[in-house]
């Protein structure tokens, strides 16, 4: 999950006391450098709160913060703020499923049917899934079903209660252990197994099983009871206040709020020196190196190389040192967090924050356990950071024309051209690296101007042929990032017939807008999220990464790429008394073509429907710039866009109910089945 926003936050350092094992090793350049990282990722990089701690050897060396908990109270994080934890809870889900099989009471590589008989999909291969290949991002699944997961003030189960209804309509996009991508269903699925084999809810399985016996009382879900008051705000850009409590209700993929200092004491778990909870062969078969078990870029220096649950086993740059190290991080809408361990050495580091990323969180945490590693002796020196000489052209094989042609990721496709011995390629890795060019340096290596980045063409034994993406990003004041992964796949092209061709042509370009998400859902302050556009490749046949297969479905066509590679999805067309509408991931989304433009009168009434579904109005030249107040039921709400989908209002989020209108923007309402709006326009 990622980052959405953008605000500049400047903040004071707000220093805890040391406990007594820090002070006495007198790691002042450990202290002063966490210090000094803090304060920039508070200053620069979008973080208002910010939490980390040092566990080593059983006892916590450095806890500290940065930022503040509240910005209207300025109160400072302290060592008791808790945080979402993202996509670190998956760490806790894949033990617990390693606790079962500790138990005798599963086995990771028998078919997961065997332990949710209910578990069906309209692909005869789900049936090789096994919880192994859910915690190595292996299984094929597609990826996510995001809908209705992120929801504020509101602990509703509904994402988990239909995760396996949804599925048996659907298919894989790949053979079972092929080769391993990012998915978010996979630890939705072990959570559902670890319900089933102990039969317990699964909060109540991290309360009896790992809570309680680690002491850990900040550790909870969304479906615990506890004084929400102790987690960390979060803000939004153009909100004054903070933003209501946001619940990750995807506990096993993202749904566990920690602190800092708890996590790193969990790292204890992970890393075998809690026996009493988990094996020592337990802990180690979940460093083992999944990745190589499937297709996957070559074993270069990396962030990303699965274990099981963990996203690195091999993390870059310790291994450069000869030190294994394990990496985690996650995001929610609002929160991010990081976890690396050293389980060599027995020294784990956590790094939670409100606003962000889990990548920056990630750099802080690299940066920090190499002075740390220094200050100790272990380490002679921290090496410098990689630099890179200008890109010089050589000649290129003629062999390498062959390349040239339509590549896709989920989402786009993009026609590369070869042209004497140059490419020019889009943003790479969601935008870190900007759109360039790339000369060929010899090696089969193509480079931008900078040298830090190169794109190389693999064709893998699945017979498919992968641009791959080996970059060193710089993140000011944080350090150097580097990773290597497929970001493109090659396609064949698919011609279109001419009905056919019409169809598409005629929707592309079109937006259609998400009905059955909750109004309290915090993907209304991201709307790209609720508003699909339709991009068609008439020239290949595809529409946003998908291969058209008639007038109203298309499918994945892309496999592996990493970055863009995750979340796949098909693009399945309906029509309902004469209006047209997307299902994608089993939730609806309506054409543009359907939407009325907002009464311009003085008051009119918004009903939801019987089927719960939201609704969508336009804003034309008679609503544009004037004032909107709306009387809203407690379990309603609405939110306003502007042309270029920037919200201006969502009134579950600040609470105001008045917005001036924008032009051609859009207004959306929702709430319970039934629910009734009153809305007000005059001018301004």
């Amino acid at each position: 999950m990622k980052k959405i926003a953008s605000v500049l936050i400047t903040a004071m350092l707000f220093a805890l006391p040391v406990t007594p094992a820090f002070a006495q090793a007198n790691h002042d350049t450990v202290k002063q450098k966490a210090q000094a990282l803090a304060s920039e990722m508070v200053s620069n990089y979008d973080v208002s709160g910010l939490q980390y701690a040092i566990m080593d050897h059983g006892s916590i060396v450095l806890s500290d913060s940065a930022g503040v908990y509240d910005k209207a109270t300025k109160e400072p994080v302290t060592k008791d703020t808790m945080f979402g934890i993202g996509s670190v809870s998956k760490m806790h889900v894949s033990a617990a499923t390693m606790m079962l099989a500790d138990s005798n009471q599963i086995d990771i590589d028998k078919p997961l049917i065997t332990y949710i008989k209910e578990f069906k999909m309209a692909d005869e291969r789900y049936k090789e899934i096994t919880p192994r290949m859910l915690m190595n991002h292996s299984s094929g699944l597609y990826g996510s079903h995001y809908g209705n997961s992120m929801l504020f003030d509101d602990n509703d189960t509904k994402n988990h209660d239909e995760l396996l209804v949804k599925l048996q309509s659907e298919v894989l996009k790949s053979d079972p252990g092929e080769y391993s991508v990012y998915c978010n269903d996979g630890f939705q699925l072990l959570e559902l197994l670890v319900e089933r084999v102990s039969g317990l809810s699964y909060t109540e399985f991290i309360e009896q099983y790992i809570s309680t016996p680690l002491d850990l009382d900040s550790t909870k879900t969304p479906l615990d009871s506890f004084d929400r008051e102790r987690l960390a705000k979060t803000y939004f850009p153009g909100i004054d206040q903070a933003l209501p409590v946001e619940n990750a209700n995807v506990l096993g993929t993202g749904g566990i709020y920690s602190t800092a200092e708890e996590v790193s004491t969990f790292a204890e778990v992970l890393i075998g020196n809690r026996t009493d909870i988990l094996s020592e062969k337990s802990a180690k078969a979940m460093q083992n190196h999944e990745y190589r078990n499937g297709i996957w870029v070559s074993e270069e220096t990396n962030i990303v190389n699965y274990g099981l649950g963990w996203d690195a086993v091999r993390l870059a740059p310790f291994s450069d040192y000869g030190i294994t190290a394990l990496s985690k991080g996650g995001d929610t809408v609002m929160y991010h967090a990081a976890l690396t361990t050293l389980p060599d050495h027995d020294i784990s580091i956590a790094v939670l924050s409100s606003g962000g990323s889990s990548i920056f969180n990630n750099a802080f945490a690299s940066n920090v356990l190499l002075e740390y590693l220094k200050d100790k002796g272990m380490i002679k020196d921290i090496l410098p950071e990689k630099t890179f000489e200008p890109s010089i052209k050589v000649d290129m094989p003629s062999e390498y024309l062959s390349y040239s042609g339509v590549y896709g990721s989920v989402g786009k496709t993009i026609n590369i051209g070869i042209k004497n011995g140059e490419i020019d390629l889009p943003a790479l890795s969601g935008g870190e690296i900007p759109p360039q060019k790339y000369v060929y340096t010899g090696n089969g290596q193509f480079k931008n101007k900078d040298g830090n980045v190169a794109i190389s063409f693999d064709q893998q034994k699945n017979g498919k042929t992968y641009l791959k993406v080996n970059a060193y990003t710089n993140l000011p004041g944080l350090g150097q990032t580097v990773a290597v992964m497929y970001e493109y796949q090659k396609l064949d092209t698919n011609p279109l017939n001419q009905t056919t061709k019409k169809v598409w042509e005629n929707r592309n370009g079109k937006s259609y807008y998400a009905l059955d998400e909750k109004i309290t859902s915090g993907f209304y302050l991201a709307p790209k999220v609720l508003n699909k556009n339709i991009s068609v490749d008439m020239d290949h046949g595809y529409a946003n990464g998908t291969k058209i297969m008639d007038e109203n479905k298309a499918v994945n066509a892309v496999e592996i790429p990493m970055m863009n590679g995750r979340d796949a999805f098909d693009l399945n067309f309906y029509k309902l008394n004469h209006t047209e509408y997307l299902k994608i991931d089993g939730q609806s989304y309506i054409s543009e073509d359907a939407i009325q433009p907002i009464y311009a009168g003085g008051s009119s009434i918004c009903n939801i429907p019987f089927n719960g579904q939201a609704v969508w109005y336009k804003i034309d030249e008679k609503s544009a710039n004037r004032v909107m107040t709306v009387e809203a039921p407690s379990s309603g709400g609405f939110a306003v866009y502007d042309v270029n989908g920037n919200v201006m209002n969502f009134s579950k989020a600040s609470n105001n109910h008045s917005v001036v209108l924008p032009e051609s923007g859009t207004i959306v309402f929702g709430g319970n089945p039934g629910d009734g709006f009153r809305i007000n326009l005059k001018d301004k």
